[in-house]
């Protein structure tokens, strides 16, 4: 008994060093924390003060602290313009009541762990970018008042589980990609007693059983079915813009909606409702002097509790602890976990980093590589030939959150479908050894770089280089006009243009890696000096540019083309600073033309210097779309075989006549 109570003292005094000795628990600084690090855009510095080794957090931007100054009760930080992910860690806020992320660029999944928020009463995750299901595990946010998941691209059905939120009042998932029936029932084990909706008493799972719900907001999705008896009340404009079955002509199309689902759910049949009584068995009675030895066992530890409390004290007021959260331990792998939506990359395929060894022959076959990447060319079995694209990277660099991203950027690679863009057959994710790695169809021909300063000139011809164009804008137009969200090329130059055995361009975005790698580039600091990471030192370079960016860009790759010089060159400074004199001048415009052309067409080479005048405008607004460039470019410039046989004969003949 004497070993027991001395262990029992010693428990408890480091208990009560740890929390008294803290300002704040570690857990959610912690938490708050990594939240954090998951953003990698901050472009208003909301988070600048967020300070990771002070431990109270309660003064930090759109942290709202109780009034004990103990717990965090409030996250609300709205259209700042964040980018990055919800990192799940902030379920570890267990006394959070609000989490307000309005209107940011938040991408990803939302995470499970949000349902561990007990107190959690307004969750607002509105006008973001989130993709993935709406995790069933919302269905424990028992406190909850008002769900807002609007304008983002969530996709799967509309859990019954939130009819377990008996509390909850407003529901606002318009403008998402959820599919499926309006559930006024669920196999969810939870069972409500209804009292007031639809004047009925019986017992109802679903969304029927959320009694409260005042507001509910599900148009423009792709529900099917017909709306539930129970929120027939609603506004009809909460089920606008959907498939649903009525007479309500604000609904989609047929032709965007597919064939309608019977009903996955079903009510439970009365047989297996389980009475209340049945449902939980009565506890025994405790025998008398049990309950006393409990009370004398209490009474001893609360004397031993106040002991330890002076004792602690004491050496609080001696010694004051400092305590950074943020510094990781190597063996802390589970800090580094992050909530990866599995349905991101269900489309893509996986190789395996042995048959990519094979069809590379043991990596040995390089074709290219840069400080952040090396790239192999290979042949797979019976298939096409690749370039396979290897991050430089150590793993001990590799957080989860580097890990999702790549995930988002390959899922992004892989709905790029065009002739002139490079395709994405697939990627590589190993742990044994570490392997990120993307795999490329391979266009034989190199690069339009190599070709325009290095190769011969007579392999590009004026008619193959007015080729070489037209499929550029071809493939712009696709990306900027044809995809929803559009696509930009991180850094459009002759190096990202790489040309088949035809001579086709083909449009690769290869500098995407950067983005990647200057996510681990940002939190460098937290990490450690152990070991190097492969990155460039400019890596801190946008994902996304602007599309205006990208006609720009295209503007200087025409001059590049049609010039043969570089877009930049040290004694001449900027092509388009130099060629600015003979864009508008009919007389001099010529002295643009690559002089290793032969001949050229100068009809072509007016539209050529007409287009290039309107990417490079200084005015954003007078600078034309890809779609309105590319349909100028297709009219006024002829590429058929017959024009390149004339001019091939009027040239032979002016030889021989000479």
């Amino acid at each position: 008994m004497r070993s027991y109570t001395h262990f029992l003292l010693i428990f408890f005094a480091y208990v009560v060093f740890c929390v008294t000795c803290s300002p704040f628990p570690t857990n959610e600084v912690r938490a708050i924390t990594s939240f954090k690090e998951a953003i990698y855009e901050d472009p208003n510095l909301v988070l600048s003060n967020w300070n990771a080794v002070d431990t109270d957090p309660c003064g930090w931007t759109g942290i709202t602290c109780n009034k004990e100054r103990q717990h965090v009760i409030k996250i609300n930080i709205s259209d700042s313009s964040l980018k990055g992910f919800l990192a799940p860690e902030i379920g570890q806020v267990i006394y959070l009541q609000e989490l307000t992320l309005r209107k940011n660029n938040l991408i990803g999944t939302i995470p499970k762990e949000l349902g561990m928020l007990k107190f959690l009463k307004v969750l607002d995750l509105g006008m973001n970018q989130l993709t993935g299901i709406i995790p069933p595990e919302l269905g424990n946010l028992t406190s909850v008042v008002k769900i807002n998941l609007q304008s983002n691209g969530l996709t799967g059905s509309l859990p019954g589980e939130l009819g377990n939120l008996k509390y909850l009042q407003e529901l606002i998932l318009d403008r998402n990609k959820l599919q499926g029936t309006v559930p006024a029932e669920s196999n969810s084990s939870f069972v409500a007693s209804v009292h007031g909706m639809n004047g009925s008493g019986s017992n109802l799972t679903g969304l029927c059983s959320a009694y409260q719900l005042k507001v509910v907001d599900l148009s423009y999705n792709f529900l099917v079915g017909s709306v539930p008896k129970c929120l027939e009340n609603l506004p009809s404009t909460s089920f606008q813009g959907n498939c649903l079955q009525g007479k309500d002509a604000r609904q989609r199309p047929p032709t965007q909606c597919g064939p309608q689902p019977s009903r996955s759910h079903k009510a439970p049949s009365a047989k297996h409702i389980l009475p209340k009584a049945a449902a939980k068995p009565q506890k025994a009675s405790k025998p008398t002097w049990l309950l006393a030895l409990e009370i004398a066992t209490g009474i001893m530890v609360g004397c031993l509790f106040l002991v330890a409390i002076l004792t602690v004290f004491q050496r609080c007021n001696s010694k004051p602890a400092i305590i950074i959260p943020w510094r990781k331990s190597g063996s802390e792998k589970e800090h580094l976990t992050v909530y990866v939506d599995s349905e991101l990359l269900k489309d893509v395929t996986k190789f395996g980093r042995q048959d990519l060894e094979v069809a590379c022959e043991d990596f040995s076959n390089i074709i290219g590589s840069s400080p952040d990447s090396v790239v192999y060319k290979g042949t797979m079995k019976g298939g096409p030939e690749i370039a396979v694209i290897s991050f430089c990277i150590e793993e001990q660099h590799w957080t989860g959150y580097l890990e999702l991203y790549f995930q988002r950027e390959v899922a992004d690679l892989a709905r790029l479908n065009h002739e002139n863009v490079g395709k994405l057959l697939g990627y590589c994710g190993e742990s044994t050894p570490f392997t990120r790695m993307l795999v490329f169809e391979y266009a034989s021909n190199g690069t339009l770089y190599e070709h325009l300063h290095y190769g011969e000139g007579s392999q590009l011809s004026w008619t193959r280089r007015m080729r070489i164009i037209l499929g550029v804008a071809r493939g712009l137009k696709y990306l900027h006009t044809e995809l929803d969200p559009p696509f930009t090329i991180s850094e459009l130059n002759s190096s990202s243009v790489y040309l088949t055995e035809g001579f086709s361009p083909k449009l690769v975005d290869f500098e995407s890696w950067k983005t990647i790698l200057a996510r681990s580039e940002k939190n460098s600091g937290s990490i450690g000096s152990n070991g190097s990471i492969c990155l460039l030192p400019n890596s801190l370079v946008n994902r996304h540019l602007d599309i205006q960016g990208n006609v720009h860009a295209f503007g200087i790759l025409l001059l590049e083309i049609i010039s043969g010089k570089p877009s930049f060159c040290k004694d001449k400074g900027c092509l388009v600073d130099w060629a600015r004199d003979y864009l508008e001048l009919p007389e001099v415009m010529s002295y643009i033309v690559d002089p290793e052309l032969k001949h050229f067409s100068y009809d072509d080479l007016q539209v050529i210097c007409e287009v290039v005048s309107l990417c490079i405008h200084p005015d954003f607004s007078k600078r034309p779309s890809m779609k309105e460039l590319s349909l100028m470019l297709e009219s006024r410039i002829d590429t058929s075989l017959s024009v390149e046989l004339k001019t091939s004969l009027a040239w032979a003949e002016l030889a021989l006549s000479s």
